[in-house]
């Protein structure tokens, strides 16, 4: 009876017609963008170009396919044994934080809901890689140790981009030349783990026998953590049923072990906040307004969206809202449910700098919401049975480059829109230069950046200069000065479009090319059509 009612009941049927809708929104998208995948794994017999792509996560699998479609060979090179990136290493219970509309990493994905988990992001990753015959290209356990110019290959590339061009050495040619290099080793490499004194490290395998033993002393006090220590990136195993939780790390992670613990049973928790973090709601049209934001930094103005943020999604816990920071100057966390269970008192939020851990907790120097980090005096300890390290993961290096391709004031993330070397046009760096940006890293722009990248491979004229790069570079800072972190250091995705498309209004022999830069149309191979 009771599911009969909830089968008829209003709800339920705006849910379904939602979902109907949902489904074809998508259907549409594939329809209208996705470009055709090779049919079988020998094509392209006869490929425009060859391409390493560096990396099989979400970013580097997109980018591939993208170059495969459109007639170029590629080889993937994965230093694991698996593809996915990030999310083949977080938590079942990671998802979208983004409406999955605003995460359509290529044009033939279709989600089954608003907000997929990691299981799901990972199966349509999978399912792009095999679609587009990426499985034999993909080289698993390929750590890259070099990428080197072939010598002789781009002595010209400053005086004559049209009639000179790299070519480039994996691994000292292991499979061959390749006439460009796509970059996609993301910001996230290995957890991050912080070390404080009194954190027991005798079983840490990176540490030095004299750090084993000091650290097993506990330092000065002699005392040393007896509880359990884990990684945000390592929940699914924890048992935390009953348990005080205590969370280091107030981003997206952090956020995200605060309710995983929660939902574990965790009898409290508490999160240590060095530095605020904006939270904006999940709500698809609020997130887009905001990501359209044009300046990509803070403006005389942008005091009104903050305030429709604290009124929206602060009103169960008005303390929270950052006094210091705005909301165009970080990465902003998107959740509905942490200011709530704060609120709730299900979670203490706390700002401060940890001291260092005792026998059966955290010491921390607690400051005011006023106070700026490391002003705290008060000394509080919190109790915890379980701590939980939200302390990020570890940035990739990108030292297997053999070139200069990254010079002083032109490194990650001062690049050529923001994602080429300014020292060679056919080195890409797609989501490998982030830093900050209220949007979304798995969108539309992965085949934008890829399909630039085949412009220039097609089209000599199209080429930029070291010289112009390095004046868009030049320009975007001075049009950012005194922006917080850098001019390049923070974007939104209506900044990053507005570069798209003067990239196109600024140089008119690259408008022929806009329809398939930006759309996908008009270059699929003939090949194909069998």
């Amino acid at each position: 009876m009771a599911r009969a009612a909830a089968l008829l009941s209003p709800a339920h049927w705006v849910a379904t017609i939602f979902h109907c809708f949902y489904i074809l929104v998508q259907h549409v998208i594939i329809w209208l963008f996705k470009p055709p995948p090779p049919p079988g794994p020998d094509y392209p017999k006869h490929p425009k170009g060859r391409i390493a792509v560096i990396g099989a996560g979400l970013t580097g699998v997109s980018s591939a396919a993208h170059a495969i479609a459109h007639g170029f060979d590629v080889v993937i090179y994965e230093q694991g044994d698996s593809i996915g990136g990030i999310w083949a290493h977080v938590n079942k219970t990671s998802g979208l934080q983004l409406n999955s509309l605003l995460y359509r990493f290529h044009p033939g994905v279709l989600w089954s809901c608003t907000f997929p988990h990691r299981d799901e992001i990972l199966k349509e990753i999978r399912r792009i890689w095999k679609e587009y015959q990426l499985e034999p290209r993909t080289r698993f356990n390929t750590p890259v140790t070099s990428v080197s110019r072939v010598e002789g290959t781009g002595a010209r590339l400053h005086e004559d981009p049209s009639g000179s061009q790299s070519r480039w050495l994996v691994n000292d040619g292991a499979d061959g030349e390749f006439d460009a290099v796509i970059v996609t080793v993301g910001t996230c490499g290995e957890p991050m783990r912080v070390k404080f004194p009194g954190m027991p490290s005798a079983d840490d395998p990176q540490a030095s026998d004299e750090e084993r033993e000091e650290k097993h002393k506990g330092g000065e006090d002699g005392e040393v953590y007896e509880g359990e220590i884990v990684h945000s990136s390592e929940l699914d195993g924890s048992q935390l049923d009953g348990k005080r939780v205590v969370v280091i790390g107030s981003g997206a992670s952090g956020v995200e072990a605060v309710e995983t613990a929660l939902a574990k049973g965790a009898s409290g928790t508490v999160m240590i906040a060095r530095q605020d973090k904006w939270i904006i709601p999940r709500n698809t049209l609020l997130d887009t307004f905001i990501a359209a934001q044009p300046f990509g930094r803070e403006m005389p103005l942008s005091f009104v969206w903050e305030r429709v943020i604290a009124w929206w999604n602060y009103r169960a816990a008005p303390q929270l809202v950052p006094v210091r920071l705005g909301l165009f100057e970080s990465t902003p966390v998107v959740n509905d449910a942490f200011v709530r269970l704060v609120g709730e008192g299900r979670c203490r939020y706390v700002r401060g700098e940890v001291e260092r851990f005792a026998r059966r907790g955290v010491r921390v120097k607690v400051r005011g919401r006023e106070e700026r980090p490391g002003e705290g005096r008060e000394v509080e300890e919190f109790g915890a049975d379980v701590v939980v390290l939200a302390t990020g993961f570890k940035k990739p290096q990108i030292s297997f480059f053999k070139d200069d391709l990254f010079p002083e004031g032109y490194d990650r993330p001062n690049l050529y829109l923001q994602n080429f070397s300014t020292e060679d046009w056919s080195v890409l760096m797609t989501n490998s230069a982030y830093q900050n940006a209220i949007g979304t890293v798995g969108h539309f722009h992965i085949g934008i950046y890829t399909r630039i990248l085949l412009t220039f491979l097609m089209d000599p004229d199209a080429r930029p200069t070291p010289k112009d790069m390095k004046l868009w570079v030049d320009v975007i800072r001075f049009v950012k000065r005194g922006a917080r972190g850098g001019a390049l250091g923070f974007f939104t995705y209506m900044e990053l479009t507005i570069w798209l498309l003067l990239f196109h209004i600024f140089r008119l022999d690259r408008l022929r090319w806009m329809f398939f830069i930006m759309q996908g149309w008009g270059v699929y191979p003939a090949e194909y059509k069998v």
